[in-house]
């Protein structure tokens, strides 16, 4: 019996002969890379902006997803071990801010193997969907200097409706408690070096579930940076079918400053634009 150990669910495949949930196998597999990529947070992209590494898949089936066309999708470049371990010393440059790797998870077990082979100069960003192992969150906690991930539900039942993601809340939490454990925030300059920034979208019509989400924080790690992003783009598909009303964001953001979050990065309404989604 085969076990993948590379996410929560714990699927019983062999991804080296099929694809998973994740809709991809167990080789590294990247849908886009973007150099000077500067749509992160103001503290990671410091300066010239970050080497964002897109790789193909994902653990989660958000209806809402951005990337669906490399999320979804067997698609993109696969690497060896080695020949990744290679991609990263060549994108290593004095030419960015650090190495962003955006949507991970699914590669987990590979990427370790990689990185004790290389470990970049410049920082390296894991920016995932939160849905992941504490064990794992350990191991990689050795090599990742930046952890960016989401929070995305409180409420379980959310979570399975638009992203297929049992006990999300519960799986999050502990992740972002280990990575917080793991990663004490270092800054330089205004620049992040090390430590964890911790994402969360919101929603149309969910803000009793944001709010719950940023009491969550407040109880666990009252000082960890948090960023409340205002981006959503209707995809057209699902119940989600407009942009956030700014009075939506408002009442979240105004509901992190009534419990005393100091710790933020806030978003323009603008930032709800399609030409912000990276053309794959």
């Amino acid at each position: 019996m085969f076990v993948c150990e590379d996410c929560p669910r714990n699927c019983k495949i062999d991804r080296d002969k099929t694809v998973g949930f994740c809709c991809v196998g167990s080789e590294i597999q990247i849908g886009k890379i973007v150099k000077n990529f500067m749509w992160e947070e103001p503290s990671l992209c410091f300066n010239k902006g970050v080497t964002a590494i897109f790789f193909s898949g994902c653990n989660l089936k958000c209806e809402f997803c951005q990337n669906e066309k490399i999320s979804r999708k067997n698609v993109g470049d696969i690497y060896s071990i080695e020949d990744f371990a290679r991609l990263l010393e060549k994108l290593d440059t004095e030419d960015t801010d650090g190495l962003d790797l955006i949507s991970p998870t699914q590669f987990t077990t590979k990427l370790l193997q990689v990185f004790k082979l290389y470990k970049p100069k410049h920082k390296m960003i894991w920016n995932s969907n939160g849905y992941e192992k504490e064990e794992n969150i350990e191991k990689l906690a050795k090599y990742i200097d930046v952890f960016l991930p989401d929070f995305k539900y409180y409420d379980n039942d959310i979570a399975i409706k638009l992203s297929q993601a049992p006990n999300y809340r519960e799986v999050c939490l502990k992740a972002i408690k280990k990575m917080y454990t793991l990663k004490p925030i270092v800054f330089e300059n205004e620049e992040m070096k090390r430590g964890v920034i911790v994402r969360h979208l919101i929603l149309p019509k969910e803000t009793d579930d944001s709010k719950r989400i940023l009491q969550e924080i407040k109880n666990n790690f009252p000082d960890v940076y948090v960023s409340l992003m205002s981006q959503f783009l209707p995809n057209g598909k699902g119940e989600k079918n407009r942009k956030l009303y700014p009075l939506e964001y408002k009442i979240v953001v105004n509901y992190f400053q009534k419990i005393g979050l100091k710790n933020g990065y806030f978003q323009e309404l603008q930032s709800a634009d399609e030409n912000f989604v990276p053309n794959f």
